[in-house]
């Protein structure tokens, strides 16, 4: 009997975490656990830390399965990443990183970098080549808007305006994988940062300025306000 810990962690960002269940299954080099159910609730920013009993040792893991799966609503999970202690001490992270959405099954690697020619394994091969293939399809876009690329089978393109450079052959950016699409947190956070920056700049006076700077001391006074801001070879805190 082989026991093996593992930590599932659950990004940091607000709707990070779900009430859907998650469940992990093991590839190791000499075989594979069973499917192990980790929880039915996660919190953003924290772990769940639970054992996975094998009736053999499985060598070194290679790569993990994360399932998710539903009974009624769909809670879509970030994952961060997974952490794996093995008997014999050893630990393997899997750097994970991405949604999970609707009944999956999301394969990831063992974190250390490795060249094509590294893989050794059969299920490694097949892993990047279904990665590879995964990769151009949610690249692809709508086969039938655009013009294929010059370059193979990387994606399906659309020339935005003559003299522009291609685009992604979609009509909204709501058709692309939420893996690809820029984060709403991230667009939620930059617009509060401009809109602070923006009153900050009009209470300080610098909006509604019509004339030109006197000296680099009334810059400075203007913008002593924004950390970290260098101005004329100086940091201003």
């Amino acid at each position: 009997m082989a026991i093996y810990k593992v930590t599932v962690a659950t990004g940091d960002m607000v709707e990070a975490g779900t009430n859907n269940f998650i469940s992990i299954t093991l590839v190791g080099s000499y075989g594979e656990s069973r499917q192990t159910t980790v929880s039915f609730l996660f919190q953003p920013g924290k772990e769940r830390t639970l054992s996975v009993h094998c009736g053999q040792d499985l060598g070194p893991i290679v790569l993990i399965r994360l399932h998710k799966w539903r009974l009624f609503l769909e809670d879509a999970w970030f994952c961060k990443d997974v952490r794996v202690t093995a008997p014999n001490g050893t630990v393997y992270r899997f750097p994970c990183y991405q949604w999970l959405e609707g009944v999956t099954t999301v394969e990831v690697r063992e974190g250390s970098g490795k060249k094509l020619v590294d893989d050794k394994l059969q299920i490694l091969k097949e892993h990047r080549h279904q990665e590879l293939a995964a990769r151009q399809e949610a690249y692809r876009g709508q086969q039938g808007h655009g013009d294929k690329a010059n370059f193979g089978q990387v994606g399906w393109w659309k020339n935005f305006a003559q003299g522009w450079p291609r685009c992604l052959s979609v009509d909204s950016i709501l058709e692309l994988d939420s893996n690809i699409q820029f984060s709403s947190i991230r667009a939620t956070n930059f617009t509060g940062f401009l809109i602070f920056q923006g009153a900050s700049h009009f209470l300080s006076g610098f909006l509604l300025r019509r004339s030109s700077w006197n000296s680099l001391d009334e810059m400075r006074t203007i913008f002593s306000r924004t950390q970290g801001r260098d101005i004329g070879g100086c940091l201003v805190l």
